[in-house]
């Protein structure tokens, strides 16, 4: 009886050494749960920088408007004919 409890005891200790400090141990685990989020994390901001350039690839291929109204916004674009206006806030 005596023989079959150091046994166990040292089965028992030897599980716990693996749990806690062999490969694939809590901490491993943890770690890697740690490194899942950061990667979800930055695969949700890569998505939605795509779905912006997905809807400006499909404004672009819907007509010259689009790429006119870019070229506006980002150049400042001024078409032959038409009066430039600038309008300043006023100050208070």
């Amino acid at each position: 009886m005596r023989w079959l409890n150091i046994v166990l005891l040292c089965l028992l200790a030897s599980l716990q050494y693996r749990l806690w400090f062999g490969k694939n141990s809590v901490p491993d685990y943890l770690t890697m749960q740690k490194e899942v989020e950061e990667q979800t994390i930055q695969n949700a901001n890569l998505e939605q920088r795509n779905s912006l350039l997905k809807a400006d690839i499909d404004d672009l291929k819907i007509g010259l408007d689009a790429a006119e109204e870019r070229a506006r916004n980002e150049l400042g674009l001024i078409k032959e004919g038409e009066t430039f206006y600038r309008i300043l806030p006023t100050e208070n």
